[in-house]
């Protein structure tokens, strides 16, 4: 008799740390197979419209909320899993600027000599609209490296960049760094990241969303960087 299908989970970066450490106990527990795959949101949005082959995804909040409007997902099937913040990381050892606040972080940014962020993620995004506002962006384009995608703090771990943007739950999965914190609040945001069904997908689909939603326990999210949803 073969094998059953495996659940594919196609998941933002950012909650990877989280099913790392979640999916190989739910594997030895059911006894089934669960595929994942890891990209940033408007990637993983272009696989599924392209047909990809998936049973949960797991996104920013508003690309659940259009793929359920659009029919992509089954209705009510969104579960908010954690919020993440935009933070900075710098090469294990390496001196941490101060980015306590706004005018901190700013200057921060002017007297780092490379920066790396990441282009199709969420972070990168807000990155890019964070030094417009404060009205440093040519300065920090000049000196910046951004990834297509994939982890920033690969840069810093490598000393290929001085300061690495993005989630800090993506900048905790790269060994290597150290995290010097989040953005402050004022100039930070808080992003959701939620799973949903996608049409078609079967009821143990349904049991593996709400496992992972029930074993996301603060303690667990705090220790990858994530905050509760």
């Amino acid at each position: 008799m073969p094998d059953a299908a495996p659940l594919r989970i196609l998941s933002t970066l950012a909650v990877m740390g989280v099913l790392q450490e979640l999916l190989p106990a739910r594997e030895a527990a059911t006894g089934g197979r669960i595929e994942a795959v890891y990209a940033p949101t408007a990637k993983l949005l272009e696989r599924i419209e392209a047909g990809a082959p998936a049973d949960v995804a797991i996104l920013t909040a508003e690309a659940v909320e259009a793929l359920l409007a659009a029919g992509r997902l089954q209705p009510g099937s969104r579960v908010d899993l954690a919020i993440s913040v935009v933070g900075i990381a710098v090469r294990a050892g390496a001196p941490r600027p101060d980015i306590a606040t706004p005018e901190a972080l700013r200057a921060a940014l002017l007297a780092a000599r490379s920066i790396a962020y990441s282009r199709a993620g969420a972070s990168g995004i807000f990155f890019a609209g964070l030094v417009e506002r404060l009205g440093i962006a040519a300065e920090v384009e000049a000196k910046a490296t951004v990834i297509p995608q994939g982890f920033t703090a690969e840069l810093a771990a490598s000393g290929a960049a001085e300061l690495a943007i993005q989630q800090v739950s993506e900048l905790m999965t790269v060994p290597g760094v150290d995290i010097v914190g989040p953005l402050p609040a004022a100039t930070n945001v808080r992003a959701v990241f939620s799973g949903g069904l996608l049409a078609g997908a079967p009821a143990a689909a349904g049991a593996l969303l709400a496992h992972l939603a029930a074993a996301s326990t603060p303690g667990l999210l705090a220790a990858k960087g994530l905050l509760p949803a």
